[in-house]
């Protein structure tokens, strides 16, 4: 009765296919293929402020005297105006991920992309101006900004973002300086 009941399991087991000559061989993965690198920790923002940069119509964001962690600037292209935003923190190459940014009543997703500026990869998106997205940058109080991997920022309350993004949208915009 035993012979019966694992005559089915023989037969199965007999069904296995032979050995081919197209057999893919199992290697270890190493750390030289695409493997994204290590998340940043998010950086203290503390005493952290927006300021003037050194370009018209754009503001960087951090503690003076260091480093910026952001940038906010206004670009005019033909009958459109843009709102480029940069998240200073290094980029994967080709990396691509949503940004979050949650404050002043309003919580939004946008695409960001990792641009080479020429020395690093860094995160780096587009809006047109009159995008309702940006009314989370608008208001006066703290939005915490967060893409995968290279931390979440908060930006200390301030009227500066908004008063970038209201100028940049008015249609008798003053147009920055040829250079």
């Amino acid at each position: 009765m035993r012979l019966i009941a694992a005559l089915p399991l023989v037969l199965l087991a007999a069904c296995k296919p032979p050995a081919a000559d197209d057999y893919v061989e199992r290697v270890e993965i190493g750390a030289s293929q695409d493997m994204p690198s290590a998340p940043l920790e998010s950086p203290d923002t503390e005493g952290a402020l927006w300021a003037d940069s050194d370009r018209p119509l754009r503001l960087v964001y951090g503690k003076p005297g260091e480093t910026p962690l952001l940038a906010l600037a206004c670009e005019h292209a033909d009958s459109s105006s843009m709102i480029r935003l940069t998240r200073f923190a290094p980029a994967d190459p080709q990396a691509q991920a949503l940004i979050a940014l949650i404050g002043n009543g309003h919580m939004t997703r946008l695409p960001i992309d990792a641009k080479w500026n020429g020395r690093f990869w860094l995160w780096e998106m587009e809006l047109a101006a009159d995008d309702p997205a940006l009314d989370v940058l608008t208001g006066p109080r703290k939005v915490e900004l967060t893409i995968p991997g290279a931390g979440s920022v908060t930006l200390n309350p301030s009227q500066r973002p908004g008063q970038l993004i209201e100028g940049c949208r008015l249609p008798e915009r003053p147009l920055p300086p040829q250079e």
